[in-house]
């Protein structure tokens, strides 16, 4: 069956919804700005010849009509760095400062690491953990080309996750950009929808639980969690964030992200969730001329460290 299918209902234009699907994805870059200005990537775009078009939510995208991100000097030289647009939310929703201590659980290839480490300015410390040991070649690459220092690379199952290699044993925040099913992908790569299967979503979905449950175990009281996917799985989504709500000490809260988005469901088939999935968003192909995405934010209960000096997290 065409997964895609099943969605219909939950979209507000199903022909839109499938036409596009069934369009090719706009090729984007985000500026390294650790190594340069979106106005200087600019300037060397116009010296360059490279056709670009400024990303009107986000100053340090720009989308290139002709494709090949990585055909360019600024890209070579760690100026640019191809990410899909909707890639770039969980980073945002994150929102790292200097100093702090941050998870990156299922990181290769390395975009939102990166993407972490330049909103922290280099300073503090990116955990970039995957369990795939061939995907950490092209985060180590992608790391080094973008000047990339506060990252320590990790190799272990994120369901599992030790910090005793590490000098601390908790987050300030962690990100769950979780191996999913990839529905949302279809534009990039249409063979998603060929290659899904139900049994695939039920067998990624318990995957995502116990990363995303470590995920809230790892960070501190008070602390940041973000999940994420690049599917409209409810299974995936609503359903991941309704089990590890009941099974550690956590709640979704409010999040405004620069794009149109929808929100999370409460039910789907025989399903219903929590209330608070509502905070989680849903964005759809056709609102923004984007890939499918998913993402919510969560805060880590307990006693919040920073409360009683106001620190900055004792809002978020």
């Amino acid at each position: 069956m065409n997964p895609l299918d099943r969605y219909e209902a939950l979209v507000d234009d199903a022909d839109a919804f499938r036409a596009a699907c069934d369009r090719p994805l706009p090729s984007v870059v985000r500026v390294n700005e650790m190594a340069a200005s979106p106005a200087r990537v600019r300037e060397a775009f116009d010296e360059e010849g490279v056709a670009y078009e400024p990303v009107d939510w986000h100053d340090g995208l720009f989308r290139l009509p002709d494709g090949n991100p990585g055909g360019n000097w600024p890209y070579v030289h760690g100026w640019t760095h191809g990410q899909e647009e909707v890639s770039v939310l969980p980073g945002l929703a994150l929102d790292p400062r200097p100093g702090d201590r941050v998870w990156d659980a299922c990181a290769a290839p390395g975009s939102k690491t990166t993407q972490i480490a330049d909103a922290m300015d280099d300073e503090g410390t990116v955990v970039a953990n995957d369990n795939n040991l061939g995907r950490l070649s092209a985060l180590r690459h992608n790391a080094e080309r973008l000047g990339i220092t506060n990252a320590i690379v990790t190799n272990q199952d994120a369901r599992n996750f030790s910090t005793k290699p590490l000098a601390f044993d908790e987050f300030d925040r962690a990100l769950v950009d979780a191996p999913c099913s990839c529905e949302g992908t279809c534009r990039k790569n249409p063979d998603v929808v060929d290659q899904w299967t139900l049994d695939h979503v039920h067998a990624v979905a318990g995957i995502q639980k116990g990363i995303l449950a470590r995920a809230v175990q790892a960070t501190r009281p008070g602390g940041t969690v973000v999940y994420s996917t690049c599917t409209f799985a409810p299974e995936e989504n609503e359903a991941v964030l309704d089990h590890v709500l009941g099974e550690e000490d956590c709640e979704i809260v409010e999040l405004d992200l620069p794009l149109d988005t929808v929100p999370g469901v409460t039910e789907w088939e025989d399903e219903t969730y929590d209330e608070s999935v509502t905070r989680a968003h849903r964005v759809y192909p056709h609102h923004n001329d984007t890939g499918g995405f998913f993402c919510a934010k969560l805060r880590v209960g307990g006693d919040d460290p920073n409360a009683a000096s106001g620190g900055e997290e004792a809002s978020a």
